[in-house]
């Protein structure tokens, strides 16, 4: 018997989930770099470019999908041309395989929190040896993990309006308001105007071809675009929600996450004299050495930090895990919370294989890279582009104008008067740009046999997803 669909109890219930879902550490360790390596504010204002215009277009296609057939990734594809079938079963796995790694880091986030309060991150010649042996140990991080992993799944089991919606309302301000804080104190600090010209001043000296890759990269994975989320998040939403402006939001709310991160870290970096650096050693390493330099309030400031970077984590890894359990509540007919423990059951074996093999397990290997990298390598680099790429390529050639005017104007109740303009977006401009991302993070993959691996599945899954679904 098919159960009755969960909505959104509000719209700001789903504006906050949603925008939770598109901030994760991403926009926390990977944004801010990434803009000061490629010219600052000249980076930013490419990337505030392809956000505002691929970025809300590809999310407003995925939520249309989604709220047209009231069906998550794969039975939305399914519902409207059932050849497309394997572009939802590719969205659930990305989403799936994310989940493989992400809970990891998650409890790192958690972990620090606690280390911060402690003082052991006070003194800072020993911070950069402390992270290594912290993630190298067997037993420390895997309880981090599973705490990490147990809130995500408390939540998602609570169901949409009872749960993630409701941790949306309370987490999205607490980052917002915690980021603030950090970023206020970084700005003030004697010697920041250094690291405020290297995250916002216009270099353009340095923007290149690969400059402009960057930033469309960065636009498109920060939106949690490509893996089925937004579209699962608009199968939610009710017939009055006007989609266009909903996106826009979303959007804003994750661009100005990305910025404040910056400003939060980066005058506070030159300040101290600090290097900048990219990945999990800038919020591991380089961060907690800044604020072992603040003296007294330090150990305050550190944990208020990684409070934010657990929540990032904590609203992306919930959203990812809405994605997989309702491919299993709408194409297998499960209960909710059956279908969300038996999710975090695997997951609890895919993140202890991540966890391990960065210290017990590092000689094992799958394909040339550690299960960790496995996962990461997998999605980043392959699926999430490709993912992107064939949403935009459906929507925009395999769906009726007509009828996705209808939806994005709520049957002709709401005027959007760039309808045109996003329609030939879709067809048109948009697979051809995320082409180049697909191109270029497939061919950045060094190991030959991951490379193949990943396409070779996504061939599989276009064969044989019909009978998978």
């Amino acid at each position: 018997m098919q159960q009755q669909r969960e909505n959104w109890g509000s719209r700001l219930g789903f504006i906050m989930a949603a925008a939770g879902s598109a901030v994760g550490l991403g926009n926390i360790w990977r944004f801010p770099y990434t803009a000061g390596e490629n010219g600052g504010g000249a980076f930013i204002l490419i990337y505030l470019g392809f956000v505002f215009v691929i970025g809300i277009s590809v999310m407003t296609a995925e939520l249309a999908l989604g709220r047209k057939t009231s069906l998550a990734a794969v039975g939305a594809l399914k519902s409207q041309n059932r050849n497309w079938t394997f572009v939802g079963v590719l969205g659930v796995l990305s989403a799936f395989l994310i989940l493989g790694f992400y809970p990891v880091v998650g409890g790192w986030s958690l972990a620090y929190i606690v280390k911060s309060l402690s003082g052991i991150l006070a003194t800072p010649d020993t911070i950069p040896d402390a992270f290594g042996i912290f993630i190298s140990n067997p037993v420390e991080p895997l309880l981090w993990m599973l705490l990490f992993l147990a809130m995500n799944i408390t939540i998602v089991a609570k169901g949409i309006a009872a749960g993630i919606e409701k941790a949306g309302k309370v987490l999205m301000p607490m980052l917002f308001a915690l980021l603030v804080l950090l970023a206020i104190r970084s700005v003030t600090l004697p010697g920041a105007g250094d690291g405020i010209d290297f995250l916002l001043k216009p270099d353009f000296s340095k923007v290149t071809a690969t400059t402009f890759l960057a930033a469309l990269g960065q636009a498109f994975f920060s939106l949690s675009l490509g893996m089925g989320i937004m579209l699962t998040y608009g199968s939610y939403l009710g017939k009055d929600q006007n989609l266009p402006q909903n996106a826009f939001i979303i959007t804003s709310m994750d661009t100005l996450v990305a910025i404040l991160a910056g400003l939060a870290i980066f005058p506070a970096l030159f300040a101290f004299g600090l290097e900048p650096t990219a990945g999990a050693g800038l919020v591991f390493v380089v961060v907690p050495t800044i604020f072992a330099h603040m003296g007294v309030l330090g150990p305050v400031f550190s944990t208020l930090f990684f409070i934010a970077l657990a929540v990032a984590a904590l609203t992306s890894s919930i959203s990812l895990l809405e994605t997989v359990t309702a491919y299993f509540i709408d194409e297998r007919g499960m209960d909710r919370k059956k279908a969300v423990y038996g999710i975090g059951a695997s997951m609890v074996v895919t993140n202890t294989l991540a966890s391990l093999s960065l210290g017990a397990m590092s000689g094992v290997s799958i394909l040339g890279v550690g299960f960790f990298d496995f996962f990461d390598i997998l999605t980043d680099k392959i699926f999430l582009a490709i993912g992107g790429l064939l949403i935009s390529v459906f929507v925009g050639w395999f769906m009726n104008k007509e009828d996705l005017r209808d939806e994005l104007t709520n049957q002709g109740k709401i005027s959007f008067g760039l309808f045109n303009v996003w329609y030939n977006l879709i067809k048109y401009v948009i697979p051809i740009a995320i082409s180049f991302v697909a191109v270029a993070g497939i061919i950045s993959v060094t190991q030959t046999g991951l490379m193949l691996f990943g396409l070779a599945l996504i061939v599989f899954l276009a064969i044989f997803s019909k009978k998978l679904a």
